[in-house]
C-alpha cells in the first residue's frame, strides 16, 4: 500500500480509511476466503459502519439496503464476478472502490470504460521498442490491470462497461469463465490465481449504447443500486459527503446548515421524481439526472462562494447560484422547467421564501 499524501486531492480508499481497515483486521476472527485481507462480515461493517469492540467507529460507505451489501460482498466470495447497475449517483463507482480496498487492500487495479477503450486496456498490450528488438517475450508485455489482478489474486475494477465496444466486452468472458487469459504470441496463458475477481459498473442510462451480450451477462451476478429511499437518507450522504472533500479541499467555510441541505436535495429528488414529495403536484423533469453526486457538488460549490466572495455561511444566494447550473443543463428547455417550478412550489413554501427569491435573482 502506497503512503498516504496529505497534499492529493484525493486519497484512495485504502489510504482515506486505512486506521479503519486495520482496526476491523485486527478484531476480525471470522474465516476469510483465499487472500481476503477482511471476512466477508468484516467487508460489511467497512461498508455499513459500526462500532468495533474497543470502541472504534467504522464511518457507513453506503447508506441503502443492508441486502445489497451482502450479496455484493457474497457475490465476490463466489467464482462469479460482480456488476453493478444504477442510474448515475447511486455510488457504483464509490461502493466498488470501498469493496476492492476492503478486500484486496487497494482499488487502483482499475479499467476506466470510454468507447475508445481496446483490448490491450483490458487484457494485454506490448511494449514496442521492446517487441521490435526481441520479438514477443514476457519483457515486452504490458498487463491491464485486470491481468495482474489475476496474477495476484487481487479484486480488478472497470467502469462503465457499458461504454464499451461491444466486441472489447467480449474478451472478458474467457477471463471470467475459465479464469485464464491465453497470450498465444507467447504460447502461454496467465491463469487466475485465488482471490481474483472483477467489479463492473454500468450507468442503466446508457442501455441500448453497447448492451451486455448474453453470454457475457451470465458471468455476472448483478445489483442494482437504487436512489436513496427517503430524503433524509439523500441529505445524510449529502452532508457526510460534503463535510468529508470540504476538509481535503480547505474550504474555509462554515459547514453548511442542515436546512439548506435539505433544501438543495429536495429540489434534487422532486424534479427527478415528477412530483413533489408530497405527491399533490406533477412536475417536468429537466434533462440532467439531478444525481445525489451532483448535490454533493453543489454544496460544495456553495461553500465555495460562502468562504471566498460571503461571510463564510453558506445562504441561499450561495445555493441559488450553485443550484442553477446544476438544473439547467439546456438553456431552452431546462429553464422552462426551473421557471414552472420555482412558479408552482418554491414559491408556495413560506420558508423558502429567501431561497425562491435568490434563484429568481440568477434565473
Amino acid at each position: 500500500m502506497t503512503t498516504p499524501d496529505s497534499t492529493v486531492l484525493r486519497q484512495h480508499a485504502e489510504q482515506a480509511y486505512a486506521h479503519e481497515l486495520s482496526a476491523l483486521a485486527a478484531h476480525d476472527d471470522r474465516p476469510r476466503p483465499p487472500r481476503w485481507n477482511l471476512s466477508p462480515h468484516a467487508v460489511l461493517t467497512y461498508l455499513m459502519g459500526g462500532t468495533l469492540k474497543d470502541g472504534t467507529e467504522i464511518t457507513p460507505k453506503y447508506v441503502g439496503e443492508r441486502r445489497l451489501m451482502e450479496i455484493a460482498v457474497a457475490t465476490l466470495a463466489t467464482d462469479r464476478a460482480l456488476l453493478l447497475i444504477g442510474v448515475p449517483g447511486t455510488a457504483k463507482s464509490w461502493v466498488s472502490e470501498h469493496l476492492a480496498a476492503a478486500i484486496s487492500g487497494t482499488s487502483t487495479l482499475l479499467v476506466q470504460g470510454t468507447a475508445g477503450t481496446s483490448e490491450e486496456s483490458v487484457r494485454y498490450g506490448w511494449n514496442y521498442a521492446r517487441l521490435l528488438a526481441e520479438g514477443p517475450s514476457e519483457a515486452a508485455l504490458v498487463e491491464s490491470p485486470i491481468v495482474r489482478a489475476m496474477r495476484t489474486g487481487k479484486i480488478a475494477r472497470l467502469e462503465e462497461l457499458t461504454r464499451v465496444q461491444s466486441d472489447v466486452q467480449d474478451t472478458l468472458i474467457t477471463i471470467l469463465s475459465e479464469k485464464t487469459l491465453p497470450i498465444p504470441e507467447l504460447n502461454a496463458e496467465v491463469q487466475a490465481v485465488q482471490g481474483f475477481n472483477l467489479i463492473a459498473t454500468a450507468n442503466n442510462r446508457d442501455k441500448g449504447v453497447n448492451d451486455l451480450s448474453s453470454a457475457l451477462k451470465r458471468r455476472f451476478n448483478t445489483v442494482i443500486l437504487p436512489v436513496p429511499d427517503s430524503l433524509d437518507d439523500e441529505v445524510s450522504i449529502v452532508t457526510r459527503r460534503v463535510a468529508q472533500l470540504a476538509t481535503n479541499l480547505h474550504i474555509p467555510a462554515q459547514p453548511p446548515a442542515l436546512e439548506e441541505v435539505r433544501r438543495i436535495v429536495t429540489v434534487f429528488r422532486e424534479l427527478r421524481a415528477g412530483a413533489t414529495e408530497d405527491g399533490k403536484t406533477k412536475l417536468k423533469s429537466p434533462s440532467g439526472s439531478l444525481s445525489t453526486a451532483e448535490a454533493i457538488s453543489v454544496v460544495n460549490h456553495g461553500l465555495s462562494l460562502a468562504a471566498h466572495f460571503g461571510n463564510g455561511h453558506l445562504t441561499a444566494h450561495d445555493v441559488a447560484a450553485s443550484l442553477v447550473g446544476a438544473v439547467v443543463k439546456d438553456p431552452v428547455q431546462d429553464s422552462v422547467i426551473w421557471r414552472e417550478y420555482l412558479e408552482t412550489v418554491a414559491k408556495k413554501r413560506d420558508d423558502w421564501k429567501d431561497f425562491y427569491k435568490a434563484c429568481r435573482a440568477v434565473s
